[in-house]
This record gives structure tokens, C-alpha cells and sequence, in this order.
């Protein structure tokens, strides 16, 4: 009897490595027009400077190729696999990264400064560390007024508008805190907008952060995220 062929993991490195950078896929992301996969990271720097997949040089989008692109979990969690301490490697370069990060949050500079939490029930008291293991991002919860909105007499701008979270933090729960704060009726729907555009409740503070918002350098911080009374144009 035959024993199984072993294959090694260079024998798969055409299928997971990025074009652009020539390094394992790291957030492997798709552009959907011609379905080549890069790292996100790499193809949103691209997509910086052109609308072409630097590929095949396919237009991916006249205007926003952003828009073309789609996260790919499965060949992700398929990656992490194939090469052994690749993932904790890549978890552990995030979170220096944010870490070195100079945030302005209410005045204060650093990532020393105690962080503004989401969740109002997880309140150790006494001396304990506020600060989280996960990457962090400072963001600006702006009230987005219109008289014409109905409901804008229900949705208020918060005192505290700055407010520090896990990168991997969703809209939906940036949503609910926002409805926990305003008080507002378990029914009442908001629209979370970044640069003008809905965010859908899915979308990580990451996700936003690499894809939508477009300020970069010392004026990147804090990411303004804006909410009004939701809108339905059905």
C-alpha cells in the first residue's frame, strides 16, 4: 500500500501569496470584477493611485474600485493552516502597530491614556488595567443634522463624542451604544456614515478605517464616524 503523497507548502505558494507584495496573503481580499486576491492592505494602498488591478490591469471601477472589493475568510483561515505560527505572527505585528500609534483622544496623547468604553456594564473598579490586548482605534461620533430629517428632535449629539474601541468592533455595536446613550426606543433605527456613505452594521471599525476613511498621516485621528435618524428611501 501506497503512502499518502506529502506536499510541501512551498508547492502552494502561487495560490497564497500576494502579487503586489510577494508575501503570504495576509486579509486575503478579492477585487469581484476579475477575482484576483491580494493582501487588503496592498490593494487599498494601490487603489490609492489607480482604478486598475495590478494584475491583469482589468478597470476594476471608474470612480471607487474600493467598492469591488470582498474579504476572503475561507482562504484566510485556509493560509493560517497551511503555514504554521503565520497567524500569531501577524496578530502580534497588529497590535504593536495600533500601539505605536499616537492617539488624541480628548486632549490626551498616547495609547497610555484610560480609553472610553462601549460597554458600561464591564466596570471592574479599584485599580484594574484598562487597557486591552486587541488593537484599539479612537474614534469621533458625530450627530449629523438636518431639520428636514424626521426624528432629528429625538437624536442628540453626545457630551462625550470621543470614545476609544476594539478595531474589531462593528457598526451594529456602534449602533447600539449610540441608541444605549441617546436613550432612544428599542424600534428607533440609525444610519452610521462614513465620508458621506452608509455603513453597513457588519462593517469592523477596521474594515472602515482601511477602506473608507480617507485621511491619512497626523489628520487621520480620530476617525470621524457620523449618525443621524435612519432614512428610508423605500
Amino acid at each position: 500500500m501506497t503512502s499518502p503523497r506529502k506536499h510541501l507548502v512551498k508547492d502552494f505558494n502561487h495560490f497564497i501569496t500576494c502579487y503586489v507584495c510577494k508575501g503570504y496573503l495576509i486579509k486575503p481580499t478579492t477585487v469581484t470584477e476579475c477575482l484576483h486576491t491580494f493582501c487588503k492592505s496592498c490593494i487599498v494602498q494601490h487603489f490609492e493611485d489607480s482604478n486598475d488591478c495590478p494584475k491583469c490591469g482589468i478597470q476594476v471601477h471608474e470612480t471607487n474600485p474600493r467598492e469591488m472589493l470582498r474579504l476572503d475568510n475561507t482562504l484566510e483561515e485556509i493560509i493560517f493552516k497551511l503555514v504554521p505560527g503565520l497567524r500569531e505572527k501577524e496578530q502580534q505585528q497588529e497590535i504593536e502597530f495600533w500601539r505605536s500609534r499616537k492617539w488624541k483622544e480628548n486632549g490626551e496623547d498616547g495609547p497610555r491614556s484610560k480609553r472610553s468604553r462601549l460597554d458600561d456594564d464591564d466596570d471592574g473598579g479599584g485599580d484594574g488595567d484598562y487597557h486591552r490586548s486587541d488593537p484599539q482605534i479612537a474614534i469621533c461620533l458625530d450627530c449629523l443634522r438636518n431639520s428636514s430629517l424626521v426624528g432629528e428632535n429625538v437624536v442628540k449629539g453626545l457630551m462625550k463624542k470621543f470614545i476609544r474601541c476594539s478595531t474589531r468592533v462593528t457598526v451594529g455595536t456602534i449602533k447600539k451604544f449610540l441608541s444605549l446613550k441617546l436613550k432612544l426606543p428599542s424600534s428607533y433605527e440609525l444610519d452610521v456614515l462614513c465620508n458621506g456613505e452608509i455603513m453597513g452594521k457588519d462593517h469592523t471599525m477596521e474594515f472602515i478605517y482601511m477602506t473608507r476613511w480617507r485621511l491619512r498621516g497626523e489628520t487621520a485621528y480620530p476617525m470621524v464616524l457620523e449618525y443621524r435618524p435612519r432614512i428610508d428611501f423605500g
